[in-house]
């Protein structure tokens, strides 16, 4: 009769610690950023809410793009729940040369501790308008 209740103690101790702990949600203010149309040359710069609507602290593991003419970063890298951050995103237009024109599709990707959703993808879209004449 012993065993079960000590069995029984340690199962409402692990729910109990399991559910104060909880798990991180990742949810960005926007999923796409259209920066619409830009000069061949400018360098474009935008920030977008990142927020922890989880019971866990959100961790930021690594922010990358999909291209070199593509930064981001977030700050703070450690979300606590119910809290935001900042997500940091820069895009040279002109870091493919003079001659690119025309629609342009890039990505940031986001690896967190979510479970649910441990890569978060984040599309940008431009249109590069050829440099204007000095």
């Amino acid at each position: 009769m012993k065993k079960w209740w000590w069995i029984a103690a340690v199962m409402v101790l692990t729910l109990l610690l399991s559910a104060c702990g909880g798990q991180p949600i990742i949810s960005l203010a926007e999923s796409n950023l259209d920066f619409g149309d830009v000069v061949n040359g400018e360098v474009v710069v935008r920030e977008i809410g990142v927020q922890n609507e989880g019971k866990g602290d959100l961790i930021i593991e690594a922010v990358t793009t999909s291209c070199g003419c593509t930064q981001a970063a977030i700050e703070p890298m450690t979300i606590s729940p119910g809290n935001s951050g900042t997500l940091t995103v820069e895009f040279d237009s002109g870091a493919h040369g003079p001659d690119l024109t025309g629609e342009l599709i890039r990505q940031v990707f986001i690896a967190t501790n979510d479970p649910e959703q441990p890569e978060t993808v984040l599309e940008l879209a431009a249109n590069i308008l050829p440099p204007s004449n000095p």
